[in-house]
């Protein structure tokens, strides 16, 4: 399968060739095109309680799309809610990534889709006490708001990321809750609270927009809420 991407990055477009009779699992929602012949199929992928983990704790859809191509093969063509990027993963056997709610946009057969605890500081991050899990082997897509920034962390490098600014990072890489500034009338005057600190090895996807903001501003304007 070959994914290619336009429109970057402010408002990206995945779109997956597929062989004949080959399967993408998309999040229910993200089709935005796709040629005459692909079969969609939406069900509870992995069994009722999977996917209840995976809707409830991890922040996406119950259903999971499967576009599966014709005996000639077709596109599709898939798109995120928010303005931003997208990352095309190649994910490989035994190098798991977490992902924050709604970043997950599809990914292939050999990809799954699961849920993992991620601690107190997880939620109190911002990001619920789950991420979503991907493992296995094949491409992954992941949807940003705003434009994607990825590191490559050495063994032992820290970065230090706000909560609401991080998308996905390789299981291989710890992450630890702490307070932007030691003290808290800085962290209150910068309007700061709390970041993460990622330490490597592996690899550490960000967003250069906060969705939390644009909910704040949208909330402030609507009719009735303006001073």
């Amino acid at each position: 399968m070959d994914i290619t991407t336009r429109h970057n990055p402010s408002f990206s477009v995945a779109r997956a060739l597929l062989g004949p009779n080959e399967a993408l699992r998309l999040e229910s929602g993200a089709m935005m095109a796709m040629a005459a012949d692909i079969d969609l199929d939406a069900k509870v992928e992995g069994g009722l309680m999977k996917g209840l983990k995976r809707s409830v704790l991890g922040g996406e859809s119950l259903f999971i799309t499967t576009a599966t191509a014709g005996p000639t093969g077709g596109w599709i063509d898939v798109a995120a809610s928010l303005p931003g990027d997208v990352a095309v993963v190649d994910l490989v056997e035994g190098s798991p990534m977490l992902i924050q709610k709604g970043s997950f946009l599809c990914a292939e057969q050999g990809v799954d889709i699961d849920t993992k605890f991620g601690g107190l500081k997880s939620m109190v991050g911002g990001e619920g006490a789950f991420l979503l899990r991907a493992s296995g082997q094949g491409k992954l897509v992941l949807s940003t708001y705003g434009a994607l920034d990825r590191f490559t962390l050495e063994s032992g490098q820290t970065v230090i990321v706000d909560t609401n600014h991080m998308v996905a990072f390789a299981e291989s890489v710890t992450m630890e809750l702490k307070k932007a500034s030691e003290s808290k009338m800085k962290s209150l005057k910068s309007g700061e609270g709390l970041v993460f600190n990622f330490t490597g090895p592996g690899e550490l996807m960000m967003q250069s927009r906060n969705p939390d903001d644009l909910i704040r501003y949208l909330t402030a304007n609507m009719p009735g809420n303006r001073a």
